[in-house]
C-alpha cells in the first residue's frame, strides 16, 4: 500500500503526534486494504460460549466482512467456519440455534457440523464431483472464559499472545468473569469508520464536553485518569468521583457496594472489555466494520448474580447514554474525515497516546 519511503515518513508523522490521513478513514480503497491485512489474520470477538454449550448449537458472527458460524460438534468440540456455501455462495447459517447439520437455505447443500459436505443435491449427476473437497472452509476458533473468538488465518498468533498481561492485569486489579452470568446483547450501527469509532474509545479527553454523566460520576482529571499500553493492548483505568459513594454529588448513577474502579481495556483490533464502577459487571463492547464509512457496535452485558434488577438497568442505562453521545461525536468526525477539508490532525499526546498507539498497529498491518 505504502512505498517504503513513504511508510518511513508516516512512522516519523506518528512518532511526533501527527495523525493517520482523514482519508484513511473514509477511502474504500484503504478499507479493502484492512479487510485482507487486517482482518483475514487477527482474532475478533464472537460471541458467547454458552451459546455452542451443547452439541449441534450454533450461532454466527462476522470476521471483519467475512460471515462465520461457529458450532459445537458431535465430539464436543468447538469449530469455526466461512458461513459461506460452497456452492454459490449464500450464508448457510442465520442467528443462533441448534440442529443436526448446517443447510443452505438455496439448494440445500448440507454440510456436517465438521464442516464436511453431506449432500449436494443432483452432485451424483456430476461424474467428477468429489464432495471432499467442497466443505466449508475453517477458521480458528479459541476462548478467554465466557468469551469466543474466531480468526480467519489456520495458523495464527495464539490468543493467549494477543491478550498478553491483561487477564492477570484484570486478576490483580479484582476483576473477573467468575459468578457473572451473560444477561443481554445490544447492537446499533454507527454511520462512521471502525477506526473513527476504535479512536473515540481510546481517549477520554473529550468526556468532560461530551459526557457530562459521565465525568460527574468517574474521575477523569487527566492526573487520576490512567492509560497504560502493551503490544497488543491498552488500557485506561479511574475511579468514582470523590464524594459520589457519599451521597454527593449529581452522577447519572450512584454505585452501591461492589467496585469503585473503572476499567475501559482495548484489544487489536475491535474488542474491548469494559467495567462500570458498582457492583459486579462487565461490558464487551465489539466493532465489525460493514463499509468504509459505516460500523455495527456490539455490546455483551454480564452481571453478577445477586445484581438487583433496578442496578442492571442503572448500568445499562448508563452505557446507552454514553453510546449515543459517542455516536454524535464519531459521525461528526466521518462526516468531516470524509470531506477532504483537513489532510491529517494533530494529537495531544499526554491525554492521547492510546490513539498514537493504535494508529501504530493500524500503519504496521497496512505498509
Amino acid at each position: 500500500m505504502l512505498s517504503a519511503a513513504m511508510a518511513t515518513e508516516l512512522r516519523s508523522k506518528l512518532d511526533q503526534g501527527i495523525t493517520l490521513p482523514f482519508s484513511w478513514f473514509a477511502d474504500p480503497t484503504v478499507f479493502q486494504e484492512e479487510q485482507e491485512r487486517i482482518f483475514a489474520s487477527t482474532w475478533q470477538y464472537a460471541g458467547i460460549a454458552d451459546w455452542v454449550a451443547e452439541p449441534g448449537q450454533y450461532f454466527t458472527c462476522h470476521a471483519g466482512l467475512v460471515p462465520v458460524v461457529v458450532v459445537r460438534g458431535h465430539d464436543d468440540r468447538i469449530r469455526g467456519f466461512v458461513n459461506i456455501c460452497r456452492h454459490r455462495a449464500t450464508e448457510v447459517a442465520s442467528g443462533r440455534g441448534k440442529r443436526e447439520t448446517l443447510q443452505c437455505p438455496y439448494h440445500a447443500w448440507t454440510y456436517d457440523l465438521d464442516g464436511s459436505l453431506r449432500n449436494a443435491p443432483r452432485s451424483e449427476r456430476e461424474p467428477d464431483f468429489d464432495g471432499s473437497d467442497y466443505g466449508l472452509l475453517p477458521v480458528s476458533v479459541d476462548t478467554w472464559g465466557p468469551l469466543v473468538f474466531v480468526n480467519r488465518d489456520p495458523d495464527p498468533m495464539p490468543l493467549t499472545e494477543l491478550l498478553g498481561r491483561l487477564p492477570s492485569v484484570l486478576a490483580d486489579a479484582g476483576v473477573t468473569f467468575d459468578g457473572l452470568r451473560y444477561r443481554e446483547r445490544s447492537e446499533w450501527e454507527l454511520a462512521a469508520n471502525w477506526k473513527t469509532v476504535v479512536e473515540n474509545y481510546l481517549e477520554c479527553y473529550h468526556c468532560p464536553t461530551a459526557h457530562p454523566g459521565f465525568s460527574k460520576l468517574i474521575d477523569v482529571d487527566p492526573d487520576a485518569y490512567e492509560l497504560t499500553s502493551d503490544e497488543w493492548f491498552s488500557s485506561q483505568v479511574s475511579s468514582v468521583r470523590a464524594g459520589v459513594l457519599d451521597g454527593k454529588g449529581d452522577p447519572p448513577y450512584r454505585p452501591r457496594g461492589g467496585s469503585d474502579a473503572a476499567h475501559f481495556h482495548y484489544v487489536w483490533p475491535t474488542f474491548t472489555l469494559n467495567v462500570a464502577p458498582g457492583p459486579p459487571n462487565i461490558a464487551v463492547f465489539a466493532f465489525v466494520p460493514l463499509e468504509p464509512g459505516r460500523t455495527l457496535a456490539v455490546t455483551d452485558y454480564f452481571f453478577g448474580e445477586d445484581v438487583t434488577e433496578k442496578e442492571i438497568g442503572e448500568l445499562i442505562e448508563f452505557g446507552n447514554q454514553v453510546g449515543l453521545e459517542d455516536q454524535g461525536l464519531v459521525e461528526s468526525i466521518q462526516r468531516a474525515a470524509a470531506s477532504g477539508g483537513l489532510h491529517e490532525g494533530r494529537l495531544l499526546l499526554s491525554s492521547e497516546h492510546l490513539i498514537q498507539h493504535f494508529q501504530r498497529l493500524v500503519e504496521r498491518a497496512l505498509a
